[in-house]
């Protein structure tokens, strides 16, 4: 990254773009969605602001697993890191690290850029609580991209559970409008999905200020949405690898 500033630049530049469409998005969707917004302040911009952001990380720990086991695959060192005594768990982890952090710098830019530039005002009064609900997202979408990566040792190619993700991420989730605009009948859908109740509870704790005990459902959720998918995607992970050890593809791209 430092040996390429230009390329780092113009992702600020293009988070400032983004940022911009929105407020006057914001402008054009206020009065017909007060209703709606009432719950989240009223404000859109601040809503899909929170939402655009906290997709970030949504697709970072769908994609970083799977792309760094491709990388390694069609550059051929993924067989050399795989016979060094470090557990397969901790080179993925590490390998997606630094695309973690970097997603964490875009994020804080929204923030920044909303606040400093469009007025956005934010409640920073329960840091912990908010750094809580991050790293349970995290670790829940990780799991499924620990899926993905199976998936990826075994067939070589992008999973298609990536894309059903972020396509009902993005339609049920909650990004762009609240859940209560979908049809009642598709609303209970959402609740299945991490990103709903992460979106859920960061609003209410940064847009209105919510503690723990407000939150409480959408943080236990979230537990339990780690408990089931982290481990399911570690072990499709080891499945993936042991499956094409045996069959000698694991080098294969």
């Amino acid at each position: 990254m430092l040996s390429y500033k230009l390329h780092f630049l113009l992702q600020l530049v293009g988070i400032f773009v983004s940022t911009v469409m929105f407020f006057f998005l914001s402008k054009l969707f206020e009065r017909g969605m007060t209703d709606y917004l009432r719950p989240y302040g009223g404000d859109y911009f601040a809503f899909v602001i929170i939402g655009i952001a906290m997709t970030d990380y949504l697709a970072v720990s769908l994609n970083s697993f799977g792309s760094e086991i491709r990388n390694a695959q069609m550059m051929g060192t993924l067989e050399a890191l795989l016979v060094t005594p470090t557990s397969v768990a901790l080179i993925l982890f590490s390998s997606s690290l630094f695309s973690f952090t970097l997603s964490s710098v875009r994020i804080i830019v929204y923030f920044l850029y909303g606040i400093t530039i469009f007025g956005l005002k934010l409640h920073f009064t329960n840091i912990p609580l908010l750094c809580l609900i991050m790293g349970l997202t995290i670790f829940s979408c990780a799991g499924i991209g620990l899926i993905s990566a199976g998936f990826v040792i075994i067939f070589k190619q992008g999973s298609p559970l990536n894309w059903i993700v972020s396509t009902s991420s993005g339609v049920l989730g909650g990004i762009l409008y609240p859940i209560a605009v979908l049809p009642s009948w598709l609303q209970p859908f959402s609740s299945f999905l991490p990103i709903t109740h992460a979106l859920e509870s960061t609003r209410k704790v940064m847009l209105n200020g919510c503690t723990f005990g407000d939150v409480s459902r959408e943080v236990i959720l979230l537990v339990l949405f780690c408990s089931i998918l982290l481990p399911l995607g570690l072990i499709v992970m080891y499945y993936g690898l042991r499956k094409a050890k045996k069959e000698g593809s694991l080098i294969h791209y």
